[in-house]
């Protein structure tokens, strides 16, 4: 016997909508009306005797799956917006949804309606068949996996069990209304999770008509929110975060995320996943797994990246260069070229002995060794988070999962603006297109509008470079002569205090552009007019990330593989416009630059974002609450309480991949230069998870359940990065660095086998009486005949004078081998460590067969005792026994199999 009486399997809206012309007091609407008559009325329960922490309709047993609000308008839209809300309410209740409606007197603001929905069991059973939910049908008895031997050591990190796993593990089936008696139904009212409800609630919600204008249907929660009909739309939260809900039935799940995972002082405690994707669902649940996943294995970068840190630190005194450049004999006798025209002075070699100290810090043969690590690290990062996947799919019942018809629906907008027709070869029915003149055009106007923007970085990037050429000779005036900065004067060089500033304008450019570009971004996409809401957020992706990668790493591609590289000598300088002269590295190389530039982008950057995440919000929610403090606490309810919130919207976690990806590049694409941007990523991350689940928890509505089984379109793009850090990194190492340089002297040039006299080999004559009269420096106080620069030219009085030497074609040529030979060998390395890595655990492939054995033994199983029942009962004859040899010989086959 069923549970309940059966019906047919088409749902309760194509049921309602199949008879347009029934009146909305038809039998379902009779059967609302006759409940709720049973129920008492608003008179007899006053919202001042309901808790605050109630989550249930006026009965205290219907529970609220979804709110609407809306406020009253008065103004000539308002008549349209009244009718749309009869009618969509209309038809919520003939789909089978029940409403209950909060009058604006008895909201905080006295302007405010709420339409609480909660939906019945029928409902509930009818759409869990329609979006193909799997639920228990038997405890799982599969032995679980052998605990980690260093479960003791990991305790301290561990959260309590029923934390980690709220639920029971089970074997799952996708639910049928016709087996009702197959599942583990113990209580309907908690049979389907809170999170469960408000997806099949927001489901009938985005497909629910409310009408016809201008001669077309219109329908969906999502235009009635755009157009100010309703004011916003949203499941509550079960609980107030800080404290436990008075309801004794309540699980409270929402405090317990607050108090186990939202705080800062859990920061060193594992996630727990399962009652994230219990309470969040799938979508939101696989981002913190992924983020959780990252911040684990970049510990591993960040200890290697110490490490080769401290190399470098503890090897500063070893390093022939620095001492060369800081002995008062070799350096200090050393007379260097100006670095601008007519301004600069002459300068000292031993002046940048400070800087020349720290770049040994990065640049050391650790970087190259580092380079290489990273290459690979990345690999075994993507491999081994693809087998975690694999395990989360198959703990959360993703294994079958395609994607929600939610998200390959055709998206509202495209269907109101496409007025063309054509009829689907798949379904053979009449639906909007856009017609390929119409999508050449918005394309055009779309790839122009991306091109743009992508040439106002470059154009700024350009005007902070312009930047560096004309404060460089300011700086080094100023600080000649400033008797203040005498005592720092070591540290704070000309070359270091252009590098900083012009650092932190790109900066502020940067956040300036990025924040302008989102807006732009999403107009651009919505003008595209996507079909379907995947297609969407597809193009908005890359729309984003292209902009975004060529805003944050631009500038760092200048310093790391331009600069320096195209300057000229003395008397023939390559200029800029034919006025600035191009800038030059510093004698101990660009390496220090690059690290300055990228440290200041990804911390400034990251140290913005937390700001931006955290206390916006925060803020805004403030002042949308500071008038219902006042009041006393059972006046102010939940759906109250949770409208007050901020909307995480949409696009909430695409804004958070995206700063992850971001950060991913600083990392990887650029961390020959800088080992430390591991471990500054790895801080920034322990605090970006709490912040983000504090945020989540506290500052906004409780999102809508979604189902996701990956994290989708990133993973591409991070595979593209992956491959393209070990390129970056190749070039930064053999261009940027000055390891191959002093590698070819050692083994080629120096008299002795040793580093002493690189320096001295690694510079350049030039004779002063040369200078041109345009750039040649106005002062000479010491009457200098000769000055030295960074390059292998042969001197004034050879007959190939300043021309190439020998020297540097060696070195060009070691530099593309070096760059040929790593990327090789990284590459191989990296593929065949994916080859090796399955992406798929063998326990969760055996695991997965194993489940859809027993699944299908307890399914035919079910099926043949049906079989035998209507047999013994008589009501069938030799078909019946037809059906139950086939029944039993699936079995069979699926033994076999």
């Amino acid at each position: 016997m069923n549970r309940l009486g059966r019906k047919d399997h088409e749902t309760l809206i194509e049921m309602s909508l199949a008879a347009d012309g029934e009146d909305s007091n038809g039998p379902l609407c009779e059967t609302i009306s006759n409940t709720e008559s049973e129920l008492p009325s608003n008179s007899e329960i006053s919202k001042r005797h309901q808790s605050k922490d109630s989550v249930f309709f006026r009965d205290g047993v219907r529970r609220i799956d979804f709110v609407l609000s809306y406020v009253d308008d008065p103004n000539k839209e308002e008549e349209k917006k009244v009718e749309r809300r009869r009618e969509f309410e209309k038809n919520l209740q003939k789909a089978g949804l029940e409403l209950e409606t909060e009058d604006k007197k008895e909201s905080e603001d006295g302007k405010t309606y709420f339409v609480k929905i909660h939906a019945p069991w029928e409902v509930l059973i009818t759409y869990a068949e329609v979006l193909n939910i799997k639920v228990p049908i038997k405890e799982n008895d599969i032995p679980p996996p052998i605990e980690n031997p260093l479960g003791c050591v990991l305790e301290p990190f561990r959260l309590p069990e029923k934390v980690m796993h709220p639920e029971q593990d089970y074997f799952t089936a996708p639910f049928s209304k016709n087996r009702q008696e197959l599942y583990l139904i113990d209580d309907e009212s908690t049979f389907f999770s809170p999170s469960t409800r408000n997806r099949i609630v927001y489901y009938i919600l985005t497909r629910c008509p409310y009408g016809t204008e201008e001669g077309k249907k219109k329908f969906g929660i999502k235009r009635l929110l755009s157009n100010g009909t309703y004011t916003a739309a949203y499941p509550l939260h079960d609980c107030q975060y800080w404290k436990k809900a008075n309801d004794p039935n309540c699980e409270n799940e929402r405090y317990t995320l607050y108090m186990e995972w939202a705080r800062f002082l859990r920061f060193y405690k594992e996630q727990p996943l399962d009652l994230i994707r219990k309470y969040y669902g799938e979508k939101i649940g696989i981002y913190f797994a992924w983020l959780g996943f990252y911040t684990e294995m970049l510990f591993f970068a960040a200890v290697v990246g110490l490490i080769c840190f401290l190399y470098g630190l503890f090897t500063m005194d070893e390093s022939m260069s620095s001492k060369e450049i800081c002995n008062p004999v070799i350096g200090g006798e050393i007379i260097m070229c100006p670095l601008c025209d007519k301004q600069c002075e002459y300068w000292r070699l031993n002046s940048t002995c400070a800087s020349s100290e720290y770049s040994h810090l990065f640049d050391n043969v650790a970087t190259l060794f580092f380079a290489i690590f990273m290459g690979i690290w990345v690999t075994l990062f993507l491999e081994f988070w693809k087998r975690r996947q694999a395990r989360l799919e198959y703990e959360w019942d993703l294994v079958d999962f395609e994607e929600e018809q939610q998200q390959l629906q055709l998206r509202p907008e495209y269907e109101a603006k496409c007025t063309h027709k054509k009829k689907n070869r798949v379904t053979q029915e009449m639906e909007p297109y856009l017609p390929l003149t119409s999508q050449a055009v918005r394309f055009c106007i779309s790839g122009t509008t991306v091109l743009f923007w992508v040439s106002l970085i470059i154009a700024s990037m350009i005007a902070v470079i312009v930047y560096r050429l004309a404060v460089y000779a300011a700086f080094a005036s100023i600080m000649e002569n400033a008797q203040t900065l005498q005592p720092i004067s070591g540290l704070l060089t000309p070359q270091l205090a252009t590098s900083v500033t012009a650092s932190c304008l790109n900066f502020v450019i940067i956040m300036i552009l990025n924040f302008l570009y989102e807006r732009i971004a999403v107009w651009i996409t919505d003008m595209e007019i996507p079909r379907t809401h995947l297609e969407y957020e597809n193009r908005l992706t890359m729309k984003m990330f292209l902009f975004q990668f060529v805003n944050y790493y631009s500038s760092c591609f200048y310093v790391a593989f331009f600069k320096g590289k195209f300057v000229g000598y003395p008397g023939e300088y390559t200029y800029m416009f034919s006025r600035w002269r191009n800038e030059e590295c510093d004698p101990a190389g660009c390496l220090i630059e690059l690290t300055t530039q990228l440290t200041i982008v990804m911390a400034g950057k990251q140290i913005w974002g937390n700001i931006q995440e955290a206390i916006v919000p925060w803020i805004w929610n403030w002042w949308g609450r500071r008038k219902a403090r006042c009041n006393p606490e059972n006046l102010y309810s939940r759906w109250e309480q949770d409208h007050d919130l901020q909307c995480f919207g949409a696009l909430g976690l695409f804004y958070e991949y995206l700063e992850m990806v971001i950060q991913f590049g600083f990392i990887t694409l650029f961390v020959a230069s800088f080992p430390l941007a591991p471990l500054l990523a790895l801080m920034n991350n322990i605090l970006e998870i709490r912040v983000d689940s504090w945020k989540l928890t506290t500052q906004f509505r409780r999102p809508v359940a979604a189902k996701a089984h990956s994290i989708g379109v990133w993973q591409e793009i991070l595979n593209g990065m992956a491959i393209l850090s070990v390129v970056t990194n190749a070039f930064i190492v053999a261009f940027t660095s000055d390891m191959i340089p002093r590698l070819v002297y050692f083994y080629a040039y120096a008299p002795d086998s040793s580093m002493c006299g690189y320096i001295n080999n690694s510079l350049s004559v030039f004779q002063i009486l040369d200078f041109p009269a345009e750039n040649k420096p106005d002062k000479n106080p010491e009457n200098f005949l000769t000055c030295r620069y960074r390059d292998y030219r042969y001197p004034p009085n050879h007959e190939k004078r300043y021309l190439h030497t020998m020297q540097f074609w060696h070195i060009l040529a070691a530099k593309m081998a070096f760059i040929i030979i790593m990327e090789h060998v990284v590459f191989i390395v990296k593929f065949f460590v994916a080859w090796m890595i399955p992406d798929v655990p063998a326990e969760v492939k055996a695991r997965v067969k194993r489940e859809k054995y027993l699944t299908q033994n307890i399914l035919h199983e079910y099926e043949l005792n049906k079989l035998k029942e209507k047999l013994g009962e008589g009501k069938t004859y030799g078909n019946m026994e037809k059906e139950v040899i086939a029944t039993e010989g699936k079995m069979e086959l699926s033994q076999a199999m």
